[in-house]
């Protein structure tokens, strides 16, 4: 009867207290693993205890490099022999360039003469080169992919000349990857003008060469089928062009 003694006083103790108090003080006599697992359980439902599932990382694009990587002087695509025979009396026959802050991506070049013979009539001529490089962009596309997208472009552009007339096109065979050449004729300084232009894809860069003349004091106005025989050549000589800059 003695040893039961303190554990009758407690739950008599207990009794005289509210409820709430004997659930939180009376519990001497509970196992004490209940409050473990407690305490455990909330550590695990705690948010600093779980993780946060990443998101999954997003493959990066690829693409062919370009072919070519550099573009050659535009005024020295074409030989100097070719501009000569192109152009009788240049005014200056290394070229004109035109402006660009990337050589590498676009350049062009001009020139232009006049065969004056007097009474007897003259002839005049102009000729140009465009060369435009696409490089490869992961977002956009390899060079090559996007200069073919760009080439048909380049042709409709040419074609939308304002005041051409007489429009033609056709395939320009031999000529780079693919090659159209357009013939129009165009009035100016109350003459007409042939124009002969041909747009080409080598790889990854576009050229437009465009050929044209006018006969001025009754001298011959120069046939389309001629100039645009003189503009395959100047533009079989900037593909190589292109070719050998890259080599």
């Amino acid at each position: 009867m003695h040893r039961s003694a303190p554990r009758l006083t407690r739950i008599l103790a207990c009794a005289a207290v509210p409820v709430m108090l004997v659930v939180a003080g009376c519990s001497s006599d509970s196992d004490s693993t209940g409050d473990k697992s407690g305490s455990t359980d909330a550590s695990a439902q705690s948010p600093s205890a779980a993780s946060s599932p990443q998101p999954a990382a997003k493959p990066t694009p690829s693409v062919a490099p370009a072919k070519y990587t550099k573009l050659p002087d535009a005024c020295k695509a074409i030989t100097g022999e070719t501009v000569e025979d192109l152009v009788p009396e240049v005014k200056n026959e290394k070229g004109t360039p035109g402006k660009s802050s990337d050589v590498d991506s676009r350049g062009s070049c001009a020139w232009n003469g006049l065969d004056d013979n007097g009474v007897k009539g003259s002839q005049y001529r102009w000729l140009d080169i465009s060369l435009l490089r696409y490089e490869s962009d992961p977002s956009l596309g390899s060079g090559e992919q996007r200069a073919q997208a760009n080439y048909t472009k380049e042709v409709a552009k040419v074609k939308a000349t304002e005041g051409a007339t007489s429009i033609k096109t056709s395939p320009a065979a031999g000529v780079g990857n693919e090659s159209t050449a357009v013939s129009y004729g165009l009035k100016k300084t109350g003459e007409d003008f042939k124009y002969a232009a041909i747009v080409t894809r080598t790889e990854n860069v576009l050229i437009t060469v465009s050929y044209n003349g006018a006969g001025y004091a009754g001298a011959k106005t120069p046939t389309p089928s001629d100039l645009m025989d003189d503009a395959v050549t100047a533009s079989k000589e900037a593909v190589a062009a292109v070719a050998a800059a890259n080599k």
